[in-house]
């Protein structure tokens, strides 16, 4: 069974998790419970006071129950993109 994740693999992505979370990298693998293993990952943290902050991981894993999106990334469009600039208010974590 395919869960649609194997043309992800080997691109960059971006998975926003249930406690909202947002991390970028390059998928590497998953499983049947859609464990996901990133590489070159970081977390962006949004700020409405001090922008986007990258916090550098390396290879990290995200338990599957965690992952509520996952998403390719345009590479060229997000390496244009000023994170220093960028405010929001954080994600909430998703309520049941």
């Amino acid at each position: 069974m395919s869960s649609g994740l194997d043309v992800f693999v080997n691109h960059t992505v971006a998975i926003i998790t249930s406690d909202g979370r947002n991390f970028i990298g390059t998928l590497k693998g998953f499983d049947q419970t859609i464990n996901i293993i990133l590489d070159e990952s970081h977390e962006r943290v949004y700020s409405t006071a001090t922008g986007v902050e990258q916090v550098m991981l390396g290879l990290h894993i995200i338990r599957g129950d965690n992952v509520a999106i996952i998403g390719l990334i345009d590479e060229e469009l997000d390496n244009r993109l000023n994170l220093a600039s960028i405010k929001a208010e954080p994600l909430n974590s998703v309520v049941h």
